[in-house]
C-alpha cells in the first residue's frame, strides 16, 4: 500500500446504484465526474471510464495514491463490479483501498439542520435497509446510531423517529407509502454524490484506514435474488 504526504490523488468509483459514476481528485478537490452508461450495463462501461478520466488528466494508474470505492448496500451486480475493480486496481498498482459505506456517505448529505437521520434502501419483498444517523450539537457531521439492518417497511414505519428525517433511493422506492408531512432530504441528494464520498474517503486516507484487498467485500446483509431462488429450489 503506497500512501502520500503530499497532496493525494484519488479515483472514486460508487456502482452501489444502476447509474454509477466514476472520478478523479486530488485532495477534497473533484476534478472530473464521468457518468456510467446504464445501457452498457458497468461491467462494460467502468473500465473504459476510468482509463479515460485518467488519461485526461495525464495520470499512469500508478500515479494514484488511493481508490475510493463505495462498498454499498446496493445493488449487487454494481457493487460487485466496482469492488472487484477497486480491488484489482490497488492491488496492481500498491495504491491504498478506501472503502465508505454507501449510507454513510448519504447521511453527510443530509441538511445541516438535520439532527436525526434515517438512510433507506430497498431491500426487495416490503423490506428496506435502514440506517440511523445523529448530530451532536456540537458536531458537523452525522454519525451512525443504529447497525445496518432490514426491517419490514410496516415495521419501520410504525417505530421510527418521528424527528428523523429521511433519505436514500428507499424514498423514491417506496415513496407512496411514507406518511404525509416526513421531512425528506431533496430527490437529487439520495443518491451518492461524489463530494460526500469523496469527504469520507478522504478522511479515512488521511487516518490511514484503507481496507484490505484480500478481504474487502461488498456490503451484503442477505442473498441475491437469484440465490435466493436457487435456495427455495433446493
Amino acid at each position: 500500500m503506497r500512501m502520500s504526504t503530499e497532496v493525494p490523488r484519488l479515483l472514486l468509483i460508487e456502482t452501489s446504484s444502476r447509474a454509477g459514476w466514476v472520478a478523479v481528485a486530488e485532495g477534497a478537490t473533484t476534478l472530473e465526474v464521468r457518468r456510467l452508461d446504464e445501457a452498457r450495463r458497468q461491467a462494460r462501461d467502468l473500465s473504459p471510464a476510468v482509463g479515460e478520466l485518467l488519461a485526461a488528466r495525464k495520470w499512469k494508474p500508478h500515479d494514484l495514491n488511493g481508490v475510493v470505492v463505495g462498498v454499498g448496500p446496493g445493488s449487487y451486480t454494481g457493487l460487485r463490479v466496482g469492488v472487484m475493480s477497486a480491488k484489482m486496481l490497488c492491488y496492481a498498482t500498491g495504491a491504498a483501498l478506501i472503502a465508505v459505506e454507501t449510507f454513510v456517505a448519504l447521511a453527510r448529505q443530509a441538511p445541516a439542520s438535520a439532527l436525526k437521520v434515517d438512510v433507506l434502501a430497498d431491500a426487495q419483498q416490503e423490506r428496506v435497509y435502514v440506517q440511523s444517523f445523529g448530530r451532536d450539537l456540537d458536531a458537523e457531521d452525522l454519525s451512525a446510531r443504529s447497525p445496518l439492518a432490514i426491517r419490514p417497511l410496516a415495521n419501520w414505519l410504525s417505530s421510527r423517529n418521528v424527528d428523523a428525517w429521511v433519505t436514500g433511493p428507499g424514498v423514491d422506492a417506496h415513496l407512496g407509502r411514507l406518511p404525509a408531512g416526513l421531512s425528506l432530504v431533496e430527490p437529487e441528494l439520495r443518491q451518492p454524490r461524489p463530494e460526500s464520498v469523496l469527504a469520507v474517503g478522504l478522511e479515512r486516507y488521511l487516518a490511514g484506514q484503507c481496507a484490505d484487498v484480500w478481504t474487502l467485500e461488498p456490503v451484503y446483509l442477505r442473498p441475491s435474488a437469484a440465490e435466493e431462488q436457487w435456495r427455495a429450489k433446493q
